[in-house]
């Protein structure tokens, strides 16, 4: 591990907005904080938004400031990337942005049932050849219709059209509740002003003249999520 890495990481240890908890706390048991977000973390009962799978944090940093009288929750398993996200959210004195450092795979240690309003997945790996791995695939869908919401959305913005089509089959094979839905969401009217915050990657991916999808859904059907036939 660079020198770097590890003065990141030791850093990150005195951050107040980081959670980063060990792996005997969730191994098979739930975390202390699941149910207690609202009164042990953000000192309020105001909606917690989660991004997951957040890098570096910047879309969990720029709802935050679009949005203080929301909370903000990026999770990922990688510290040098969360470093950034917390460390700017400190500076700026962000108390509605926080950190947790965890695998996505272990969510449900950290939610209770309703505690979380939204999800939102940021360019999450595509993983054309392993559609169970997908942040939008059954597996993971079980999982977030444990903590979120029953109208809560799931927000997907990708450059990957696969992901795109195969979640939108997602959705339809279950009956879930569309919101929005575009494979080119700059080329139409954008009402979300969350929408518009721009990723590194995603300037990037624009540089490129890839096109950004979109979508918008809800688990109202949740007890009776499915793959699609043809995955």
């Amino acid at each position: 591990m660079s020198k770097r890495k590890l003065e990141r990481f030791a850093e990150m240890e005195t951050f107040s907005n980081v959670i980063q908890p060990g792996f005997e706390e969730v191994f098979r048991k739930d975390h202390r904080l699941k149910g207690r977000w609202h009164q042990e973390i953000f000192g309020n009962d105001h909606p917690i938004i989660l991004e997951l799978g957040c890098g570096k944090g910047e879309y969990t940093v720029g709802m935050a400031r679009m949005f203080p009288g929301l909370n903000f929750l990026g999770v990922d398993i990688k510290g040098s990337r969360i470093w950034k996200g917390a460390k700017t959210a400190m500076k700026e004195n962000l108390r509605n942005a926080v950190f947790l450092r965890t695998r996505i795979e272990q969510v449900t240690s950290f939610f209770g049932q309703d505690e979380i309003d939204e999800i939102w997945l940021t360019f999450p790996d595509p993983q054309p050849k392993k559609s169970r791995k997908r942040l939008t695939s059954t597996g993971f869908l079980l999982l977030y219709a444990a903590f979120l919401k029953p109208q809560g959305m799931i927000h997907l913005k990708t450059d990957s059209s696969e992901l795109y089509d195969y979640t939108l089959s997602v959705i339809h094979h279950n009956r879930f509740e569309l919101k929005d839905a575009t494979a080119d969401l700059y080329n139409v009217e954008i009402s979300d002003e969350k929408l518009r915050i721009s990723t590194f990657y995603e300037t990037q991916f624009l540089g490129e003249g890839k096109p950004i999808c979109y979508l918008c859904f809800s688990l109202n059907n949740a007890g009776l999520i499915g793959e699609p036939e043809d995955e």
